[in-house]
């Protein structure tokens, strides 16, 4: 068997000699991420692959770990974890010009600064296993740490849906300075939708008919999954 010495192999394959060392030295270094790792592949065993990274970053900071939602993804991606999808799909409300609309007060701008400045909601209808029956699930989340804070779930995509999740989200008072954003679906059209908004102070803000809503609502899949759990 013929031997070559390294810095022929290195030449051959044009690896400078000092990359090849930096590699080699990587090798040697304990896996920072070993702990959180195992971790993750913890809840995602617990829930039996449904949660997605968004689920899986709630909980670990539930569990005190304070890590970032694009590090838990990137991980999930090395672990080769992906969440199982559900059959759904975005409820459709729009019905035209029936009632008052607003301005797009968020303009793809949908982080916030401080809690409840902007809150995003919609209807997403689900698909219930072996059956025909539909759910509809209509959310509030606040941009601000993406967190859920009131949500309806309703056989019939109703207006009683839409009050009741409203009245569970917004318990206070008076609001300032606070964005409700949805599409233009009837119901956000509604005059009573919007003399809930005036009462508390609210300003509505909808979406052009044909503006995608920039996967604000990516989290609803996930969602889904927990239905089912």
């Amino acid at each position: 068997m013929t031997e070559f010495s390294l810095d022929i192999l290195l030449k051959t394959i044009k690896l400078a000699r000092s990359t090849y060392y930096y590699h080699l030295k990587q090798l040697d270094k304990p896996d920072k991420d070993q702990e959180l790792k195992a971790e993750i592949q913890s809840i995602f065993i617990e829930h039996k692959g449904n949660y997605g990274y968004r689920r899986i970053y709630l909980e670990l900071r539930n569990r005190g770990y304070l890590v970032n939602h694009k590090r838990v993804q990137r991980l999930m991606k090395v672990l080769n974890l992906q969440a199982k999808m559900r059959q759904k799909r975005k409820y459709s409300s729009h019905k035209g010009d029936v009632g008052k609309k607003a301005d797009n007060l968020i303009q793809r701008q949908f982080e916030a600064a401080k809690p409840m400045e902007k809150c995003h909601t919609d209807v997403t209808e689900f698909s219930i296993p072996a059956s025909t029956q539909k759910l509809y699930l209509s959310p509030v989340l606040d941009a601000f740490n993406s967190e859920i804070i009131a949500y309806n779930l309703s056989t019939s995509p109703n207006l009683e849906q839409v009050k009741t999740m409203l009245e569970q989200a917004f318990t206070e008072k008076h609001y300032e300075n606070t964005i409700l954003h949805s599409d233009q679906g009837w119901q956000y059209q509604h005059d009573s939708y919007h003399r809930f908004l005036e009462s508390k102070g609210i300003q509505a803000s909808m979406s052009q008919p044909r503006q995608r809503y920039d996967g604000v609502f990516l989290w609803h899949s996930e969602i889904g999954d927990v239905l089912w759990l």
